[in-house]
């Protein structure tokens, strides 16, 4: 049965709308870009997917629904897509970049010279770069330059249930306060709540660890060792992200908000989650290649997990680092190969006893 979540105001009654029209291009015709999309659309705002194919623009612009994603949604009529970056991107006053972070370099390069000059970008791609060990805002200044403004969306967000118009709440972080008061405002609804933060490196930070933890929390869950481990294994993640956060000077309140704690709540526990799932079947014996095979979509953790180990090891100082992160080199050594999923449970049950939280110490 088709699905259209209703049409909702672009601006609050108590703002002011801005002087000039509003175009938004969309950056991926994957779930989330078309989850972004129709928060858009809802709004009426004229909102173009910029899609690989022919045929999936084809199909969004004549039937509104993407023909393999979601496929029962009934996506707004302002929303129309392209395969064309210059009919995209030539009259955009906002970019969303909705592309596996893995991809997103080697993307953005391609049509870099079709973005305009100072047309904000807002990413909602979660991750570490495998290669270079940058988030999202390093790729992005690397590719697109440092003379623009860039804002980070993330929380407990799945595409479905946003284009289903399920309640959701979200934060949009950049070091430009205004843009993400103006973002917050455009794509906010009764129904999809955008909150702003200054905080970019703590909204990164939550967003590429807790993939990794629902990694084990899908692990657990399929290994069947119960409720306590499992709520047991989620807090402790929590701690090594906050750790892991403070260390590179996130805001602790970030990473207790919705873009740490409380997305990692939905990944972990939530039946849409991908990386809970690809921990799952990892928990039930299943290896990574026949995983990998049986699937067409991407479990970002995978990636991230490897990465957030480097990049932990290059840029953390201290001794002792896996006891520091156990949970997070944990997860890196089974999908290397080093150990199996029973094994890293079994490991993390045999750590030294010390106090709950590193912070209390003095």
């Amino acid at each position: 049965m088709a699905v259209q979540a209703k049409t909702t105001r672009l601006f609050a009654s108590n703002r002011t709308p801005p002087p000039y029209p509003v175009r938004v291009a969309v950056l991926g015709g994957g779930n989330f870009g078309l989850a972004l999309a129709s928060v858009l659309g809802r709004k009426g705002v004229p909102t173009t997917l910029l899609v690989r194919s022919v045929d999936v623009a084809n199909s969004i612009n004549t039937e509104h629904r993407h023909p393999r994603y979601m496929s029962h949604i009934v996506l707004p009529p302002a929303i129309r897509a392209t395969t064309d970056p210059a009919t995209a991107l030539s009259d955009a006053t906002y970019i969303v970049h909705a592309v596996p972070v893995q991809f997103s370099r080697a993307f953005l390069n391609s049509l870099k010279h079709f973005v305009p000059p100072n047309v904000p970008v807002v990413s909602a791609s979660k991750g570490i770069e495998t290669t270079s060990l940058g988030f999202m805002a390093d790729i992005l200044k690397e590719t697109l330059g440092t003379d623009r403004a860039y804002a980070f969306l993330s929380g407990p967000s799945f595409a479905r249930e946003i284009c289903e118009g399920v309640a959701t709440a979200v934060v949009v972080a950049s070091e430009d306060l205004e843009l993400s008061h103006d973002l917050a405002d455009l794509m906010s609804s009764e129904n999809f709540r955008v909150f702003s933060s200054t905080d970019v490196i703590g909204v990164e930070v939550g967003g590429a660890v807790k993939n990794v933890i629902a990694l084990a929390a899908g692990m657990c869950e399929g290994l069947g060792l119960g409720t306590n481990a499992m709520s047991g294994l989620v807090t402790r993640g929590c701690a090594e992200m906050r750790r892991l956060g403070m260390y590179l000077g996130a805001k602790p309140g970030t990473i207790a908000g919705l873009s740490g704690v409380g997305d990692t709540f939905g990944t972990c526990f939530g039946p849409l989650s991908r990386n809970r799932q690809f921990g799952y079947r990892l928990g039930k014996g299943e290896t990574m290649a026949e995983i990998l095979k049986s699937t067409t979509e991407v479990a970002e953790g995978v990636d991230t997990s490897i990465a957030l180990v480097n990049f932990i090891k290059n840029r953390c100082k201290g001794y002792r680092l896996d006891l520091k992160y156990p949970i997070l080199f944990g997860v890196a050594d089974i999908l290397q190969g080093n150990q199996t999923p029973l094994e890293g449970m079994k490991g993390l049950m045999n750590i030294p006893i010390r106090m709950e939280s590193y912070d209390e110490r003095h």
